[in-house]
């Protein structure tokens, strides 16, 4: 289970009325117990890696804290799901690096819950850079895009 999901659901267990809360994905399953409305603590973790799923990464890893350059607006995305860049597998994104976006136009789709969201531009402008990977997950208030001003 990605460590973005956890943390998610610590958030969301901190936030509720709930005492404890149980995910099971696969073979993997992570139980959170609040203990004395104090923040929840991993009570239990167990989590089966297949071999051919590990591999190790020759990217340094880094922190989602980049700063966006000041003379940029930021789209952020409005809630959890999967980043999808076009409107169909193998079809053209909706926009790329360079492209002059307007606002109110769709830059992307978000999945959440089977639901497809279309996500519109709040700003106009030209696209600086996009920050996320066709078909990977994304947090809520994650910068999917950066637009000059």
């Amino acid at each position: 289970m990605d460590i973005r999901k956890v943390k998610k659901l610590i958030e969301m267990l901190e936030n509720s009325n709930l005492e404890e809360i149980e995910i099971q994905e696969g073979e993997e399953s992570v139980r959170l117990v609040k203990s004395n409305g104090s923040a929840p603590k991993l009570q239990q973790q167990s989590i089966v890696v297949p071999q051919e799923n590990l591999a190790v990464s020759a990217q340094p890893v880094t922190e989602e804290t980049e700063v966006a350059p000041k003379d940029s607006n930021s789209i952020n995305s409005p809630m959890v799901g999967t980043f999808y860049a076009s409107a169909s597998p193998g079809a053209k994104p909706f926009i790329s690096v360079g492209d002059v976006v307007q606002e109110g136009d769709v830059v992307c789709i978000v999945e959440a819950m089977k639901m497809m969201n279309e996500i519109k531009s709040e700003f106009s402008g030209t696209v600086l850079s996009v920050n996320v990977e066709n078909s990977e997950p994304v947090e809520y208030g994650q910068s999917l895009f950066e637009i000059s001003k």
